[in-house]
C-alpha cells in the first residue's frame, strides 16, 4: 500500500490526509515550560524555527494531569487555561506548512515526588519503578482509573481546541500508559490488570476515548498516533509478543500511525542477546494484515539522508528526526540539498539555533555541544601519538594515529580491567570519529562519559600533532603576547574581559575551573543599585545617598569610604553596561538591610547567576576573546617592578609562559577553603559553604607572594538560609517576596529582612540551631526560584498551614497562631513583634504552603587583596603594584563587617568593568 520511494515525497496517512515529505520531527523533551506547565515563549519560537521544510512535527508530550509530569519544565494539556499557549505552538508550527501534532502522557510511577510539590505519584499497583531512590506510588482505584481515562480524553479535546492537526498517545518509555500493559508495574487483580487482556485495557481505553473526542470535535482529518517501547528488561516485562498483541488490538480500533519508541531504528532485542535481527525486521515478518496498513515511524540514530533510507529499506514508513533537529532547524533543507552532517552544536551558537536554555542545559543537548575554539587546525605531523582515557576507577591508553590530513585510526591499548562495555561504545565512537575525520561527533546513547573522554583524548593528540608540525616547520610554541590576561571567568572576570576588548585590548582569560562561571553561577538574588531607569519606571523613589548609608551600616560601619562611595555612584550605570550587552535586569525586589527595593534581577525572576553568566559567555564569544580552561597559575611574573606575565600549568601537566601587559585578577574567595577559613574564624570549623569548589583563595596567595596586602581577612559572612545536605543557598528573594521564618516550635523568632549576619546568629542561638523558612502560592509564583528548590527535593509542601505544622512536627496550634499573628501584621503593614519594615507583602494565606528547613553556612568572604578605586592592587605599603588590577571577591575593603545582598553581584559588574577599562588603558599607554 506505501511505497518505499523518496523520503522527500509526500505521504497519505490511512485517514486521507497526505503529509509533505515522510520525515517528522521527534518528540523531545526541552523542559521549557513554565512552573505550572503552560507555555513559554522560548519554546513557542524553538517550534516555529524547526517546522517549515520537514513535514510534520510531533510536539513533546503534554501531561493530562498535574501528578502526572515526569520532568521539570514539562509543558501541560492539563487544564483548560493551557489551551492559549498550546495554541500558539500549533500555529508556529502551521505557519510554515507542517503538521502539528503533540503528544500526551502520564508518567505515572515515574514521576519523582519533587517535581509535584512533594506528593504520591500514582501508578496502576504500589510497586515502585526498579531504580535507586524511586518513590513507591499510590495504587489508583478502579473509579481513578476510569477518571484518568478521562483526563486523557479531556486532553485530546484541548488539543482539538488549541488547533493541533493530530495527537501522539504516549504509551512508551515505561510511563503510566506502558505501566498498565507492563506486568512488572501492574499486578492489579481487578478488570485493569492480571492476565494480559486485561492489562491491555487502560491503553485499549484511552485509544477508545481518543476516537470518540474525534467524533464530537474534530474532522476526520485529525491524525491519531500511538507510541510504544517493544520490550522492557525486567523480569517480568512486556516481551515483543506481547507488545504485537497490544498493537494488533489498537489497530483493530483504528489508528492512523505507530511510532516505535527506540534509541536506534535498526535496534534488536534487549532481552534476548543472541539475537541480532532488528525488532523492525521481526515486526514486519510477524504483524497481521490490518496492522501493516498502519504506517509505522522508526525514531534513533538519524543523522544524514542515508540513515532515513536505510531505516525505510528495513521497514519503516515514515522517519522521526530527533537530536539532529536541535542541531540543525533546517535539517531537511540540508539533506535535500545532499548534505553530510555531523552532530554537534557550536557551544557559540544558542540563540542562532533558536534553543532555549533550559534545553542547552538538558543532557540531551549538552552532550552534543563543542567549543570549537579548542580545536586544533591545519595539517598534522604524521605519526601515532599516545593519550590517556579515564574509564571509572582505570586509566586506558590509545594510539591516534595520524596522517598529514586525516586521522588515520584510533586503537584502544588491551587491559587487564577492561569491561567489555567499555570495549562496545569505544569501538562505536572509534568509528564516528573516522568517518567524520574529527572528534566533534556525537557520543554514544549510555555511554556519554567514556564518549567524550575518548574524544577529548583525540583532540589532544591532534594539538601536539599540530604543535610538532609548528616546530618542524621552524614555527614557535610560544603562546602569543596579550594586552590583557584575566584570572578567572566569574562576573567579574567576564566583565572585565569585555570592557578591555571593547576598549581594542588583545584578552585572554585562564580559569582553573573546567568551564566557565565561578561562583557567580550560585548567585541568587539580584544586584542592587539606586536611581535606576527601571526603578523609575515602577515608581521607586530611591537615591544613592541613602543605598550608600544603608550599605555602610549593614558593614558595620567597616567599608572602605572610597570604595563604597565608588561603588554606590557606579551601580546604575553597571545595571546600564548590562543592558547594551542585552542582558537586561529589569524586575526588583528587596534584600535584607536595605529599606526599598533596588535589587534588580531577570523579568522572569528566576536566580541571576545563571543568567548573568549566560549573557556574558555569550558576549565572550561574540568578541572572539581567548579561553584558557583547566589551566592553573603558578606564579605572576614581575619585570622592573611591574607585571610582565605568567607561568602557568594546562591539564596535560604543560608549564607554560604567558606575556602580558596588564593582569586582572578575579578569582573570587576563599569560602570553599575551609583551612583558611578556621585560620581566620576557627568557630566556623565544620560549617558547610555556599560556594562552589573553586573559591579557595588561589588569587589571594598569588598577589600575596608579590607583595600585596590585605584586608578584613577575618571577615567571612554566614549566610543564613542554606539547605545543609547539599550546602545550596535559599535566595534571600524569597524572604524579600513575603516568607517567613519558624523555629521548631512553629514560632517567628527574629526580623527576617535583618542583615545576614544577625539572622543568621539568631538561628544559631536557636536550640535546634535550624530554623523554616516558609511560604505561600503567592510567593512561589512570584519567585522562580522556589520551582527549582521543589525540583531539588527541599521543599515541603501542604494544602493546608494545618497539613504543614504535621509535616514539620511543629506545634499546629502555635504555628496558626503565628501565620495569623503576622498576616495582621501584613494587613496593618507594621510588625509589632520584631520590627520588620519591608517585604510585608501580602498575608500567608494561599496554598499549597511550603517549607524549607534551613540553617547558616559560610557564604562570602569580605576581606581580600587591597584595592583603590582605579582597582589598581596595592602593596602591603598601599602602593600601586604597576599594571596588576582586581575585582570581586578576591578584592577586601567593600563590604566591611557583613555583605548587603545583592551587592556582590554590584561589585562583580561595577568592579569588573572597571578593572578591564584601567588594565587595557595601562596596557595601551
Amino acid at each position: 500500500m506505501y511505497s518505499k520511494n523518496d523520503i522527500l515525497s509526500p505521504f497519505t496517512l490511512p485517514n486521507g490526509i497526505q503529509l509533505k515529505n515522510r520525515i517528522l520531527m521527534a518528540p523531545m523533551t526541552t523542559c521549557t515550560g513554565y512552573f505550572d506547565g503552560s507555555v513559554t515563549n522560548e519554546l513557542v519560537e524553538y517550534y516555529r524555527e524547526r517546522a517549515g521544510s520537514i513535514g510534520t512535527v510531533i510536539v513533546e508530550c503534554g501531561f493530562v494531569d498535574d501528578r502526572g509530569l515526569a520532568f521539570p519544565g514539562a509543558i501541560g494539556i492539563d487544564d483548560d487555561n493551557k489551551i492559549e499557549g498550546l495554541a500558539k505552538i500549533a500555529e508556529a508550527i502551521q505557519s510554515k506548512g507542517s503538521k502539528a501534532i503533540l503528544q500526551i502522557y502520564h508518567g505515572g510511577r515515574m514521576v519523582e515526588p519533587s517535581l509535584i510539590g512533594g506528593r504520591t505519584p500514582v501508578g496502576p499497583s504500589a510497586i515502585a519503578a526498579p531504580r535507586d531512590g524511586a518513590a513507591t506510588p499510590e495504587a489508583l482505584t478502579a473509579e481513578e482509573v476510569e477518571g484518568m481515562v478521562t483526563k486523557f480524553g479531556e486532553a485530546v479535546r484541548r488539543a482539538i481546541k488549541a488547533g493541533f492537526d493530530g495527537v501522539e498517545i504516549h504509551g512508551a518509555n515505561t510511563y503510566l500508559i506502558q505501566q498498565f500493559f507492563s506486568p512488572n508495574s501492574n499486578q492489579r487483580d481487578d478488570q485493569w490488570g492480571g492476565s494480559r487482556e486485561n492489562r491491555a485495557r487502560f491503553p485499549l481505553a484511552v485509544l477508545e476515548i481518543t476516537r470518540k473526542m474525534v467524533r464530537q470535535y474534530a474532522t476526520p482529518a485529525f491524525i491519531i498516533g500511538y507510541r510504544f517501547s517493544p520490550e522492557e528488561m525486567e523480569v517480568p516485562g512486556i516481551r515483543f509478543d506481547d507488545t504485537l498483541f497490544l498493537l494488533e488490538k489498537l489497530a483493530e480500533l483504528g489508528l492512523h500511525y505507530l511510532h516505535f519508541s527506540m534509541g536506534y531504528t535498526l535496534r534488536p532485542s534487549i532481552v534476548d542477546k543472541n539475537d541480532a535481527t532488528p525488532l523492525i525486521h521481526k515486526y514486519v515478518q510477524m504483524r497481521s494484515e490490518t496492522l501493516a496498513q498502519i504506517p509505522v515511524i522508526g525514531v534513533g540514530g538519524i543523522i544524514n539522508k542515508s540513515d532515513a533510507e536505510l531505516a525505510i529499506e528495513n521497514g519503516y514508513d515514515l522517519i522521526a528526526v530527533g537530536k539532529a533537529c536541535i542541531a540543525y532547524p533546517d535539517w531537511t533543507d540540508r539533506i535535500a540539498r545532499g548534505e553530510t552532517l555531523e552532530l554537534f552544536i557550536d557551544s557559540t551558537q544558542r540563540e542562532e539555533l533558536t534553543i532555549p536554555e533550559p534545553l542547552w542545559r538538558f543532557s540531551l543537548v549538552d552532550a552534543m555541544i563543542r567549543d570549537l575554539s579548542s580545536m586544533p587546525t591545519g595539517k598534522f605531523k604524521s605519526g601515532v601519538f599516545q593519550e590517556k582515557v579515564q574509564a571509572d576507577d582505570h586509566e586506558l591508553m590509545i594510539h591516534v594515529n595520524l596522517e598529514t590530513d586525516r586521522i588515520a585510526d584510533i586503537h584502544l591499548e588491551s587491559h587487564a580491567d577492561l569491561d567489555v562495555t567499555f570495549v562496545s561504545s569505544f569501538e562505536t565512537i572509534r568509528s564516528r570519529i573516522l568517518d567524520a575525520n574529527t572528534p566533534l561527533v556525537d557520543a554514544v546513547s549510555g555511554a556519554t562519559t567514556q564518549s567524550e573522554a575518548v574524544k577529548k583524548a583525540v583532540t589532544k593528540a591532534m594539538a601536539k600533532s599540530c604543535k610538532a608540525l609548528a616546530l618542524e616547520e621552524g614555527g614557535s610554541l610560544e603562546p602569543p603576547h596579550y594586552d590583557v590576561v584575566v584570572l578567572g571567568s566569574g562576573g567579574a572576570g567576564l566583565a572585565a574581559a569585555i570592557q578591555a576588548s571593547d576598549r581594542d585590548a588583545s584578552v585572554l582569560i585562564v580559569e582553573k575551573m573546567p568551564s566557565l562561571g565561578g561562583n557567580t553561577l550560585k548567585a541568587s538574588v539580584g544586584m542592587n543599585a539606586a536611581g535606576t531607569r527601571f526603578q523609575k519606571m515602577q515608581g521607586i523613589n530611591d537615591c544613592k545617598e541613602k543605598f550608600y548609608h544603608e550599605s555602610l551600616k549593614g558593614g558595620k560601619g567597616m567599608n572602605n569610604p572610597a570604595l563604597l562611595r565608588s561603588f554606590v555612584d557606579n551601580a546604575a550605570e553597571a545595571i546600564e553596561w548590562l543592558a547594551d550587552r542585552n542582558i537586561v535586569l529589569n524586575d526588583i525586589t528587596i534584600t535584607g538591610g536595605m529599606s526599598i527595593d533596588r535589587t534588580h534581577r531577570p523579568a522572569d525572576r528566576s536566580a541571576v547567576g545563571g543568567f548573568l553568566i549566560s549573557g556574558l559567555v555569550r558576549n565572550i564569544n561574540q568578541r572572539e576573546i581567548d579561553v584558557m580552561l583547566d589551566t592553573d597559575v603558578i606564579e605572576i611574573l614581575m619585570e622592573n617592578g611591574a607585571v610582565s606575565g605568567l607561568q602557568v600549568k594546562n591539564d596535560d601537566g604543560e608549564v607554560l609562559t604567558i606575556h602580558t601587559k596588564s593582569l586582572v585578577v578575579a578569582t573570587g574567595g576563599f569560602s570553599a577553603n575551609h583551612d583558611m577559613v578556621v585560620k581566620y574564624r576557627p568557630e566556623l570549623k565544620g560549617f558547610v559553604t555556599t560556594n562552589h569548589k573553586g573559591a579557595t583563595g588561589s588569587g589571594i596567595a598569588l598577589l600575596e607572594k608579590i607583595g600585596a596586602g590585605t584586608v578584613d581577612m577575618g571577615e567571612i559572612q554566614i549566610h543564613p538560609t542554606v539547605e545543609q545536605t547539599t550546602s545550596y543557598l535559599i535566595s534571600e528573594a524569597i524572604r524579600g517576596g513575603g516568607a517567613i521564618l519558624v523555629n521548631q516550635k512553629g514560632e517567628r523568632f527574629f526580623n527576617e529582612l535583618e542583615t545576614r549576619d544577625k539572622v543568621s546568629a539568631a538561628i544559631i542561638g536557636l536550640p535546634e540551631h535550624y530554623a523554616y523558612i516558609v511560604f505561600d502560592e503567592q510567593v512561589r509564583l512570584n519567585n522562580k526560584a522556589a520551582d527549582e528548590y521543589i525540583g531539588r527535593g527541599f521543599v515541603v509542601s501542604a494544602d493546608s498551614p494545618r497539613q504543614l505544622a504535621e509535616k514539620l512536627g511543629l506545634d499546629m496550634h502555635t504555628f496558626l497562631a503565628t501565620l495569623e499573628r503576622y498576616n495582621v501584621f501584613v494587613e496593618k503593614q507594621h510588625d509589632e513583634d520584631f520590627g520588620r519594615q519591608t517585604a510585608l507583602r501580602h498575608p500567608i494565606h494561599e496554598g499549597p504552603f511550603y517549607a524549607i528547613q534551613i540553617a547558616p553556612g559560610v557564604h562570602h568572604t569580605m576581606g581580600g587583596v587591597t584595592i583603590n578605586t582605579n582597582t589598581e592592587v596595592l602593596d602591603v605599603n598601599q602602593q600601586v603594584i604597576p599594571g596588576i588590577f582586581a575585582a570581586g571577591e578576591v578584592t577586601g575593603g567593600l563590604h566591611g563587617g557583613n555583605r548587603i545582598g545583592g551587592n556582590a553581584v554590584a561589585d562583580i559588574i561595577i568592579f569588573g568593568t572597571m578593572a578591564g577599562r584601567n588594565a587595557a588603558t595601562w596596557a595601551r599607554n
